[in-house]
């Protein structure tokens, strides 16, 4: 008896996987979140995100370079702001001169071509931590958007070429679109954190910027990790109000999401492999209990494989060096 199909025949060299590959993993699919910090010449390593930094602007130009030589053409920026700076206001937040406005000029000036991204949400500028504007015990709606809104023309001003409003506060999709429009900023695109999920995967991160929460959680912003169908809802919302992109937050343990979002929407889709999920490949490699360069590819290729177009994670540079190999 003859067997009529031997699926083993597209498995049995190199070549031949690659000529079949399904998936395919670039440096181009990566955005590089990028930690900008006070000061000249400092590069502070973040101690639970072994071998990520926080750079003054003048590094963070350095590395803009590096990482675009390598193929990785958009970055995300989010700034430490010093904690004489904070308020429950987002005065920071809208400071022409503040740091994230200073790093987005430096870097366009140095590199013009390449996409730079910014954070918009106010938990880093924030006295609580909190990602809007705090009344008593709650995170108040739309007072805080109005000062999304006003933060996102302030990053379009400086040279944003997109916004990533990371708030999950109602309704701040359209109103941030509204304002870019009203004053001008018709080019700037939205990347809309659309299905952000109320996270642990989310700790190193908080220590990167100082922003965790000073009183209770996020879980009245964020959404519960129990949810599916509400990711969905809360995605077309956001490509109705004006998304250019979306995205999933976080990636692995999230990858249904990623692909129920992928089919119910024909613009971009991204995905957030966050500080967690970064830490945990480092820990577990540390450990010597799996090979650190193959878990990144197969992580980030497990995600792009979900349907996420584009992908933010710290592992962009490593990915881009390996992919050249």
């Amino acid at each position: 008896m003859y067997q009529i199909r031997r699926n083993r025949i597209l498995r049995q060299s190199p070549a031949i996987r690659a000529m079949v590959a399904e998936t395919i993993l670039r440096p181009a699919d990566f955005i590089a979140p990028l930690f900008v910090t006070e000061g000249y010449g400092v590069k502070e390593e973040i101690s639970s995100m072994p071998g990520y930094y926080r750079r003054s602007i003048d590094f963070t130009v350095q590395e803009v370079r590096e990482l675009w030589k390598l193929g990785i053409k958009s970055v995300l920026l989010f700034v430490k702001c010093n904690d004489e700076l904070k308020d429950n206001k987002g005065t920071e937040a809208l400071n022409a001169n503040g740091l994230m406005q200073r790093s987005i000029k430096a870097i366009k000036d140095a590199l013009p071509d390449v996409v730079v991204m910014t954070d918009v949400a106010l938990d880093p500028f924030s006295t609580y931590g909190h990602d809007g504007i705090v009344d008593g015990n709650e995170i108040v709606n739309d007072p805080t958007v109005e000062v999304l809104a006003k933060m996102s023309v302030s990053h379009a001003q400086a040279g944003a070429d997109i916004v990533a409003p990371s708030d999950m506060m109602d309704g701040r999709i359209i109103a941030i679109r509204q304002a870019l429009e009203e004053n001008g900023f018709t080019k700037t695109g939205i990347m809309a954190y659309s299905a952000k999920y109320a996270s642990c995967f989310y700790g190193p991160f908080r220590d990167a910027l100082d922003s965790a929460p000073g009183f209770g959680d996020k879980k009245t912003y964020q959404m519960d990790y129990a949810n599916r169908r509400e990711a969905i809802k809360e995605t077309l919302m956001d490509v109705e109000e004006g998304a250019d992109i979306v995205m999933v937050k976080p990636a692995m343990a999230y990858l249904d999401i990623i692909r129920e979002v992928r089919d119910s929407v024909d613009v971009p889709v991204s995905a957030y492999h966050v500080s967690g999920e970064y830490s945990m490949i480092k820990a577990a490699a540390k450990m010597g209990w799996l090979d650190e360069n193959k878990a990144i590819i197969e992580s980030l290729t497990s995600i792009k494989r979900a349907g996420a177009d584009l992908i933010a994670t710290y592992y962009a540079k490593d990915a881009a060096i390996l992919l050249a190999q």
